[in-house]
């Protein structure tokens, strides 16, 4: 079954569209922040100027300690008169200044024989309180005509007040303008944010794009990809793609473990299958002559009920070596102890002489040499390695057991002159049911003697070529623990 692979998300809910809308969403955060913080500062700094300007006008007409009737008289002071009464105000409804003459309760007054403009009145019913005004610390903001304007008081001798006031719409058009930069400048900012964003983060994220794109690939049964190192990757990227190549390496491994344990299994079992139907045959064909009669000759039965012993003995010994391989795949617990391993070789070598007493024995043990082992398991490797010996070579060929220690491991040694194996047979020679040429026994003895050796934390090794027989070196640590 195909499995579908997954596709990068560009969408809105993907990382990139969202570092992306985090970003612009910071940024415009901050220009809206800086903007406001700016445009206020502005705003305080001109209108302070316009209030300062006013409060020096009014400081100075109010300490005159002048009347409106002296202001009057006074024709002399044209600037007074150009100021308290300003030209062509019809024509201009929002003018810049507006200053004007106005009784305790507010109503405007003429002054020197012009009457109150519509502006003059406008800003005397915006006032209506001068006497308070008066007393206020600073200019305040009142609205003429729909202008806006700070306007401040100042008392004459005789009771009246004049209203100074100062328009603020040019204040206000340049904070407008201000604001339209700040934002023209701000929106050219966040668009060149979030390119620069889309373009960092894809770039950064092409590790993780390769991950996926690995992934799937391995999904799809492509066990073999890795994902590859980018150009310029970053410390928390890198420490991902390291670990996870550390984990496919570990899942291909324990996926071909798993297939190479399974196709083992196979063949163990069509082997087992094989090897224990072939005595099974036997004692049903012997037993089915029996059946019928057909063995009356007394010699013929015994040489039957032999015959169906030698099945039965066969098929129990070949029982017993694969429980005991099926043990050692369990890994079970030894008894580990010292043991003298001079001893059993020079015990093996003496039960060669006894069933094969014409072949040369030589023994290279001398003295006694002690290895933590299990003792049964290690009579059981020279027992295999003598009994291939014996069962794969002339009995008249050489054989040498020898031992030693060297570098803290124990090396022990079988080897024959026997006509020796082919390089592909030695290959295998380790295999269950594996028989070089098809020769006798089960072909387990050497898969058992390289399974008890694993277990003592040790190896086995295999020299030979045709017609240069076979030596089989064990090769065990001087103190040798269970594998874990």
């Amino acid at each position: 079954m195909r499995v579908p692979r997954p596709r990068c998300r560009r969408g809105l809910h993907s990382l990139r569209a969202k570092l992306t809308l985090a970003n612009v969403a910071l940024l415009a955060l901050g220009i809206v922040a800086a903007t406001a913080v700016s445009l206020m500062g502005m705003r305080y700094y001109l209108l302070d100027q316009v209030d300062t300007e006013l409060t020096k006008t009014r400081d100075s007409l109010g300490g005159s300690q002048l009347t409106l009737r002296e202001i009057d008289s006074l024709s002399e002071l044209g600037f007074v008169r150009e100021r308290l009464v300003p030209e062509h105000t019809d024509e201009r409804p929002t003018p810049d200044s507006i200053f004007a003459a106005v009784d305790g309760h507010g109503e405007p007054l003429s002054v020197m024989g012009f009457r109150p403009t519509g502006v003059q009145r406008a800003l005397a019913e915006a006032v209506r309180d001068p006497r308070g005004l008066a007393r206020g610390a600073g200019p305040h903001s009142v609205t003429v005509h729909g202008a806006s304007y700070r306007v401040t008081a100042t008392p004459l001798a005789d009771g009246t007040f004049v209203l100074l006031a100062s328009s603020t719409e040019a204040l206000h058009r340049g904070i407008a303008k201000a604001l339209k930069l700040d934002l023209a400048i701000g929106s050219l900012l966040l668009m060149l944010l979030a390119w620069l964003t889309m373009v960092s983060v894809s770039r950064r994220m092409r590790p993780l794009e390769d991950m996926v794109e690995t992934s799937s690939a391995i999904a799809e049964g492509d066990l073999t990809r890795r994902v590859p190192s980018s150009h310029h990757p970053t410390q928390e990227v890198e420490q991902l793609r390291l670990a996870l190549n550390s984990m496919l390496h570990q899942v291909e491994s324990a996926y071909r473990t798993r297939e190479d344990s399974a196709a083992q299994l196979r063949r163990f079992v069509a082997d087992a299958s094989h090897e224990l139907r072939t005595p099974l045959s036997a004692i049903r064909g012997y037993l089915q002559l029996y059946d019928k009669g057909m063995l009356s000759d007394p010699v013929e039965r015994r040489r039957a009920w032999d015959r169906v012993l030698a099945e039965t003995d066969r098929m129990g010994r070949l029982v017993d070596e694969l429980l005991t391989l099926a043990r050692l795949d369990q890994r079970p617990e030894l008894r580990f102890r010292n043991v003298d391993v001079t001893r059993l070789v020079r015990e093996a070598a003496e039960d060669l002489r006894v069933q094969q007493p014409e072949r040369p024995i030589t023994v290279g043990a001398d003295g006694s040499l002690l290895v933590r082992a299990d003792e049964s398991g290690l009579r059981q490797v020279l027992g295999n390695l003598v009994g291939n010996v014996r069962t794969h070579t002339p009995a008249d060929v050489p054989v040498r057991l020898g031992v030693e220690r060297k570098d803290g491991l124990v090396r022990l040694c079988v080897a024959d002159e026997g006509p020796g194996l082919a390089e592909a047979d030695a290959a295998r020679v380790f295999d269950r049911f594996f028989r070089a040429g098809g020769g006798a026994g089960s072909g387990l003895g050497m898969a058992i003697v390289q399974g008890v050796v694993q277990a003592h934390g040790g190896e086995v090794t295999v020299s030979t070529a045709p017609g240069a027989g076979l030596a089989v070196t064990v090769t065990l640590p001087a103190q040798a623990t269970a594998r874990s």
